[in-house]
């Protein structure tokens, strides 16, 4: 299944896209890669053109300054193609196996954030908080990198703005969230959208009707146990979702459809949200040979509509998503 994540990457530099961007998870089977840097470093060797993100690298379970390193030797490795992306992550048993504790997830993701912006001013970092504390140390390799942030609350969208980094906004919510999440941002900011990034279901067919059909068949297959291996550190209850009714949702308010239909949808998208760079989540029918082909048909079918309209303010990046089985 790696094997076959690095091989998509491949094809979607070949089809067109602009970057690929890989989920980490761990002790589950939603997605098999626990080190998103390590999986970009591998397509950085068997890439040249596209871009490589993680969608996200979750820092509540690890050290900032360990990821800063991580994401300093990719940039490095990759001739200056790789975006760290970040999110708090979920109160899951990562908390307890990586040994970084609740209170890490809870209260000490700001401090986690400016540790590793510290990290990643491409000079020396130290630290004097409640949760790190250490002396001035010079990171090597140095790079300078500005993360994008995994956002679905307001005191996140806070902690982004105030610090001028881009967003990345989930695929589980619409475009009126998302737009009221961009407005909340320029709020807090006292300026515009600076590059954020939106994650959407990505599937093409020949018709808007055989791209539902398909992804109704296969996601539930692989999407309902995936979830159900997020398994709560405490004694909150387990998440639950109602998977049909779930990806009933994703097919009607994301790009899954005709070519025409799917090219629609991601213009409206932005539109909606003044978003320009979108995120693919591609792999909806899991099984490698047609997940292939969905991204061969999103570059010849669907990208040439979008890039058209470019001149006219449309969408100006896409990228495929790579994390679910």
């Amino acid at each position: 299944m790696l094997a076959d994540a690095v091989e998509l990457i491949v094809a979607a530099e070949a089809a067109g896209f602009d970057d690929a961007w890989i989920a980490e998870h761990h002790f589950m089977s939603y997605g098999v890669c626990p080190s998103a840097t390590t999986l970009a470093a591998a397509a950085a060797g068997r890439t040249s053109r596209i871009g490589l993100g993680t969608a996200v690298s979750v820092l509540s379970t690890q050290h900032p300054v360990a990821l800063a390193e991580q994401a300093a030797m990719v940039h490095h490795l990759s001739g200056g193609r790789f975006t760290l992306g970040v999110g708090r992550g979920g109160p899951w048993v990562d908390l307890e196996v990586f040994g970084t504790g609740l209170e890490r997830f809870e209260r000490g993701f700001a401090e986690s954030l400016d540790v590793l912006l510290r990290a990643l001013s491409g000079g020396r970092v130290s630290a004097d908080g409640e949760f790190f504390g250490f002396r001035e140390v010079e990171v090597v390799p140095g790079a300078r990198l500005r993360p994008v942030v995994a956002c679905t609350s307001e005191p996140t969208v806070r902690l982004a703005a105030e610090r001028g980094l881009p967003m990345l906004l989930g695929m589980h919510v619409g475009d009126a969230d998302k737009a009221a999440l961009v407005a909340q941002y320029a709020q807090e900011s006292g300026g515009g959208a600076p590059g954020h990034v939106a994650a959407l279901v990505g599937h093409v067919a020949d018709s808007t009707g055989q791209a539902v059909r398909e992804l109704k068949q296969a996601m539930p297959r692989w999407l309902g146990p995936g979830l159900a291996g997020y398994v709560p550190v405490d004694s909150r209850p387990r998440p639950s979702r109602d998977i049909p009714a779930y990806v009933d949702f994703l097919s009607r308010i994301h790009p899954v459809g005709s070519p025409a239909h799917c090219a629609e949808v991601i213009q409206r998208s932005a539109e909606n949200t003044g978003i320009e760079h979108f995120l693919l989540m591609v792999e909806g029918v899991g099984e490698p040979r047609l997940v292939a082909e969905n991204v061969r048909r999103f570059g010849a079918e669907v990208l040439p509509l979008l890039r058209a309209p470019v001149r006219r303010g449309g969408p100006g990046r896409t990228a495929a998503h790579h994390g679910a089985p």
